[in-house]
């Protein structure tokens, strides 16, 4: 672990994420214990093991604290996604409680929040997380759809135990992110899930995804998103070097399904993801969930 400071730490958008609904974001740590091989910030700068490399952002709160007292002074609130480039409940914070350090300075300035998670030791900030949820500001176009104060996502590219152990090393097993999601949810909170990303031929059969979205209804779910596998790079630690790597011990047979479906883009063609997306709003239809928030 390697301690780094910064000068700034609330980055803001040019227009918001249609999605996630997010103007800003917030990163605790760079790098991640986590290790997911399909993760989008892979390449040269993070290595192969991300959490070999991981940077705690000492003085992100203080940071925070000076960016969120311009912005609430201008009335200039909106929705911050914690985090969109790094766990915020990796392993160490339950040493640092960084992440919490920031929630307290976002209650102080009462920011809505969409929280991007793949740990159950989010749980240990409820209590924040629901003050923020009553008191946020949330601007004027977002107070009745979704009209909360704190979003929380739970995110998953499978259900499957095994192959998420070979996938996402570092991170919590799917059925604790279940449950976890489950307990926000029976508090009261605006809860779902992201399948993003859906594997190609691993995860994103009708099959695999209706699985995933009545599992997700049953564990308190209320939104889904669903979104196509971003493969880039040829470096050794690029994310698409991994996974085909993956894919050449695990899966042979699909190796050249890969190598047709990113040919020469990092995502699936269109059509693909047109056909995820349809398939996504169906299940959600069937099931009672949102496909997302708005």
């Amino acid at each position: 672990m390697r301690e780094v400071r910064v000068k700034s730490v609330l980055n803001r958008h040019k227009k918001r994420d249609p999605w996630f609904l997010d103007d800003y974001s917030v990163n605790p740590y760079a790098g991640c214990s986590f290790n997911c091989l399909y993760c989008y910030i892979r390449g040269s700068k993070y290595g192969k093991d991300m959490g070999a490399s991981l940077s705690v952002k000492v003085n992100a709160p203080e940071v925070l604290e000076k960016q969120l007292k311009r912005r609430a002074e201008r009335g200039e609130y909106g929705i911050i996604a914690l985090a969109t480039s790094t766990e915020p409940y990796q392993k160490i914070e339950k040493k640092t409680k960084l992440t919490r350090r920031l929630l307290e300075v976002i209650l102080k300035y009462r920011f809505p929040v969409h929280l991007l998670t793949k740990s159950p030791l989010a749980l240990r900030d409820m209590d924040l997380l629901r003050k923020i949820d009553r008191e946020a500001l949330l601007p004027r176009d977002l107070q009745e759809r979704p009209g909360r104060g704190v979003i929380i996502n739970y995110s998953f590219s499978t259900l499957n135990p095994a192959l998420a152990k070979k996938l996402e090393p570092g991170a919590p097993p799917p059925e604790a992110r279940l449950e976890a999601m489950e307990e926000f949810s029976k508090a009261g909170f605006l809860a779902g899930v992201s399948l993003i990303p859906a594997l190609p031929f691993l995860s994103d059969s009708q099959e695999e995804m209706e699985r995933l979205v009545e599992e997700t209804k049953r564990h308190g779910a209320k939104f889904l998103f669903a979104g196509a596998l971003t493969l880039f790079g040829n470096s050794p630690y690029h994310s698409k070097s991994l996974y085909y790597e993956f894919l050449r011990e695990h899966f042979p047979d699909l190796l050249p399904k890969y190598k047709s479906l990113f040919r020469i883009f990092p995502q699936p063609p269109k059509e693909y993801q047109r056909k995820l997306q349809s398939l996504a709003e169906r299940l959600c239809k069937k099931y009672g969930l949102a496909p997302g928030l708005v």
